[in-house]
């Protein structure tokens, strides 16, 4: 499965538009405990066992949004974006990650 964000896909005859797909994956609060307790991972600035978290977060929207396309028939998905947001209340320090696109179908 494609996944794009361009309008289009170049050198490719989009043929049918099943419309908006997306995922969504949440990130919890006891991955910052697990963070700031082991400050001592933060290397140049960066914090690799949370941008771990993150990506792991990401790839299972992207798989959530890259399977409802597929049951649509679609094999790609074009237009997509990726958005983090911050959940906080009663959520406490929850982040989302949300997914969308336009799911297609293109020509080979």
């Amino acid at each position: 499965m494609m996944v794009l964000t361009t309008p289009t896909i170049e050198g490719k005859k989009i043929t049918e538009y099943y419309g908006l797909v997306t995922g969504e994956s949440l990130l919890g609060a006891n991955v910052y405990k697990d963070m700031f307790s082991g400050v001592r991972d933060v290397v140049g600035g960066r914090t690799s066992a949370y941008e771990e978290e993150l990506k792991k977060a990401r790839e299972v929207a992207l798989g959530s949004m890259k399977e409802k396309a597929e049951d649509k028939g679609a094999n790609a998905v074009i237009g997509a974006r990726i958005a983090y947001h911050n959940l906080g209340g009663t959520m406490g320090n929850t982040i989302m990650v949300t997914v969308f696109g336009t799911a297609v179908s293109y020509e080979e």
